[in-house]
């Protein structure tokens, strides 16, 4: 590991001058994925701005009946606090299949929306990668590619987005407050992660100096539920090949309302806006539900070896989607 500089800002104010003072700079918060990155030398900060002891691991209620998450709220208290239980289940649920009990005693929730792609070419330096050095190649696209993207690559870069956390959060129309040498500003969650276009190496809209200070959740519908699912090689501790986060609201056998993304596709939590098209005002059928996904990854562009993937998250949208309505039809039956 290189040598780095280190400091502890007493204020967001102070954090954010420092961030823009250092091009080289990165914000600390649980160092989960960061510091494992600095190991293996792809991040090579030259100061690391520890705001884990910012006030900023709030999670309250809005006037509205929304929630407002604070940056440095550790993902285990996230997936425990009554209201996001309560409200919005597919959060907990997301948060509880990603990762291991202890890390996520320290992982944070702006450090979720921050960390990088597992793609086993990025990860090692002695590989080339347009994402870690634009202009050297992507060897996966011919290599291994398995756990890669089927939707919205490249051919400058076929990685995949780790965050379970992003896929809930974009299904629940989170916004995201950054604060910046320019001041304050908020962008839609599903608009802070890039595609990787011609520019992989950067894999969100955050601009030099800006420091994530909370996540903004709207209230859903009255009558909404919500769940997550995620497939994986492993029952523990693996990231996704496939997930979906779905909300749903059913009224007299038709869709009211629907909000569907997709994780493991693609190198940001995939919006499903096609498929939503086909589910509002239909009937909630298992053939509406079959047409709608259909009409969401017939975009889909598989590589050699992970056609896989489009097979997996058509299933698992269509069970989710069919789960849920299920739950709403059945008088008594838990919500969440």
């Amino acid at each position: 590991m290189k040598p780095f500089g280190y400091l502890r800002p007493a204020s967001v104010a102070e954090a954010v001058r420092a961030g823009a003072g250092h091009p080289g700079a990165r914000f600390l918060g649980g160092g989960t994925n960061l510091v494992d990155l600095m190991k293996l030398g792809v991040e090579t900060p030259g100061l690391l701005i520890d705001v884990s002891r910012l006030p900023l691991d709030h999670v309250t209620t809005t006037p509205e009946g929304g929630v407002r998450i604070g940056a440095t709220v550790r993902n285990s208290d996230l997936a425990a606090h009554p209201a996001v239980r309560t409200r919005y289940p597919a959060l907990s649920q997301a948060l509880l299949a990603g990762a291991s009990g202890q890390l996520r005693n320290a992982a944070t929730t702006g450090g979720n929306l921050l960390q990088r792609t597992r793609c086993p070419y990025f990860q090692d330096i002695s590989k080339p990668c347009n994402k870690r050095t634009p202009g050297a190649g992507c060897p996966a696209r011919e290599s291994s590619h398995r756990d890669l993207a089927v939707l919205g690559y490249s051919d400058r870069c076929v990685a995949v987005g780790p965050s379970d956390m992003a896929v809930a959060f974009a299904a629940l129309d989170a916004t995201v407050r950054l604060h910046g040498p320019e001041g304050e500003r908020t962008v839609s969650v599903t608009d802070f992660h890039r595609l990787p276009g011609e520019s992989p190496d950067q894999d969100t809209t955050i601009r030099p100096g800006e420091l994530i200070t909370e996540v903004v959740l709207p209230p859903g519908p009255d009558n909404a539920v919500s769940l997550y699912r995620k497939a994986r090689d492993r029952a523990s501790y693996a990231f996704a090949l496939a997930s979906v986060a779905v909300v749903l609201d059913v009224r007299d056998g038709r869709v009211e309302h629907v909000a569907l993304a997709f994780g493991g596709l693609a190198h940001q939590a995939w919006r499903a806006r096609a498929a939503e098209e086909v589910l509002r005002g239909a009937p909630a059928t298992h053939d509406t539900f079959v047409r709608a996904v259909h009409a969401e990854l017939d975009a889909a562009r598989p590589l050699r070896g992970n056609a896989f993937k489009v097979d997996l998250a058509r299933n698992l949208a269509v069970g989710a989607l069919t789960e849920l309505t299920a739950r709403v039809a059945s008088p008594g039956t838990p919500r969440t």
